[in-house]
């Protein structure tokens, strides 16, 4: 370990740090030949992109407090703890970037890969990678915690052998530093400038950017913007062991005085097993969207966002799975979450670019109607899709019932359900598939109007709605 007497560097650019006599900058490796293990799904050369791979090596910083972690999330007390600092670390950075640099649109979206099921996982490009594409946006995965590290080296020691990660307590420091070596180093950007970088992570990555949030953007000030998706009731711990333990609050809100957008996304079932103790109220900083009728993790985010080029297959495939199910995943009650959560995550990310650059907020979403409380019971209309909340056609026009409810072992809970409706409900319901299709219709063209869908993911929707001929043609 060295000196552990430093410089304030709030605003730092480059993460320079200064202990003694000695200078420690970011150190980048690569690009690193072969394949990664993160599995990004499709081949990102099929739609006009360039994937890359490379190592970060610098020192890190953990962090103390000097009071308790407030509710509030105005964590003002955080500091660098010196006692324990400036400890070496190397890591990876997976990156995906448009191949003609004159479509790169400036915005970086910087992802925590997500560790639950014990290795790195992008769930923000599985779920929103059409949107990032097309919008020219370059993605980053960022390997920050030992989890994800430690699989890598497993996975192949000949690549990944010479990383080390010296433990969670530092994750907040070393997804600074991939921020600032992001902003700095060409190499890493393939010569891109960026313009915005916006943090996002999903789930138990969320977790760790609500205390990223509260805790570091103010000390860092490295993004410009963040999108947290699918988050639990209290953010990560500050510091955990083997140093000394500050877990974060019951709940942890985020606090209300950044100077950075912040927009939260939550799946139906996130505002029921949060027991609606993280709402918070809209600003022109903070928006959280609560989207009916979706699942932490639903049949879009674990198989058909893989493959997805953004040629409306994938709504095509969603659609049928409505229909047509997937058997349940092992010892779940039912099948997969088929409902539009995918589609309304591209608006949001769209919405945040937008709100970096002009300063205009996101439409204010409509909150999940509450039927009782402790535990959370969501009001629900007569085919049992949720009322209120962000909506999407898949709960507006159902041909299914679409929800955040499912139970099992394991993962089961995260995954939601899909229940197709009879033929002869949609009959009584519809009459005619080219009735369902003008209602299909109706409800794009508001959600459009509304600014909880995209115009382009509209025209995809509907071909998969045109399409689909959920009722036979009745002659005579």
């Amino acid at each position: 370990m060295l000196g552990t007497k430093r410089l304030a560097r709030k605003g730092s650019i480059l993460g320079v740090v200064v202990t003694g006599a000695l200078l420690l900058t970011s150190c980048i490796e690569g690009p690193i030949t072969g394949a990664t293990n993160v599995p990004m799904g499709i081949d990102v050369t099929r739609v006009g992109y360039q994937q890359s791979e490379f190592f970060l090596g610098n020192y890190a910083d953990a962090y103390t407090s000097d009071a308790p972690l407030t509710s509030d999330g105005r964590w003002d007390g955080v500091s660098v703890d010196a006692a324990t600092s400036q400890v070496r670390f190397k890591t990876r950075l997976v990156v995906a970037r448009p191949a003609d640099p004159a479509k790169f649109n400036g915005t970086v979206i910087v992802e925590w890969l997500n560790v639950t099921a014990g290795s790195d996982l992008p769930n923000g490009w599985t779920a929103a990678h059409t949107e990032f594409v097309r919008s020219g946006a370059m993605w980053v995965g960022v390997s920050a915690q030992l989890t994800g590290v430690n699989q890598a080296k497993s996975f192949s020691p000949a690549r990944y052998g010479s990383l080390d990660h010296p433990g969670d307590s530092y994750s907040y420091d070393i997804f600074t530093k991939a921020a600032k070596a992001i902003r700095t180093d060409r190499k890493v950007t393939g010569g891109l400038k960026p313009r915005r970088l916006i943090a996002t992570g999903q789930s138990q990555s969320a977790s760790r950017l609500v205390t990223y949030i509260n805790a570091i953007q103010p000390i860092s000030n490295a993004f410009n913007g963040f999108l947290v998706h699918s988050r639990g009731v209290t953010g990560s711990a500050l510091s955990q062991s083997p140093l000394t333990a500050i877990a974060a609050p019951s709940p942890s809100l985020i606090r209300d005085d950044l100077d950075v957008p912040v927009f939260v996304v939550q799946a139906e079932d996130d505002v029921i097993r949060s027991n609606l103790a993280i709402r918070q109220a809209d600003t022109t900083r903070f928006r959280q969207w609560e989207l009916a009728g979706t699942a932490h993790a639903d049949a879009y985010m674990s198989n058909v966002g893989f493959s997805d080029l953004g040629d409306g297959t994938g709504a095509t495939r969603m659609f049928n799975l409505m229909r047509n199910p997937n058997p349940p995943p092992t010892g779940c009650s039912l099948p997969m979450n088929a409902g539009g959560l995918s589609w309304t995550l591209r608006a949001a990310f769209n919405h945040l670019d937008a709100w970096m650059r002009t300063g205009t907020p996101p439409p204010v979403g409509p909150l999940l109607q509450v039927e009782s409380t402790t535990p959370t019971v969501l009001e629900r209309d007569g085919v049992g899709n949720a009322v209120g909340g962000v909506r999407s056609p898949q709960v507006d026009t159902p041909v299914a019932t679409v929800d955040g409810l499912n139970s099992g072992p394991g993962f089961c809970r995260l995954f939601g359900s899909t229940t197709p409706l009879t033929t002869a409900e949609l009959s009584t319901r519809y009459g005619t598939s080219e009735n369902f299709v003008n209602a299909w219709s109706t409800s794009l063209d508001e959600l459009v109007t509304g600014g909880f869908l995209l115009q382009v993911d509209a025209d995809e929707l509907l071909v998969a709605a045109q399409t689909a001929n959920i009722l036979p043609v009745v002659t005579d």
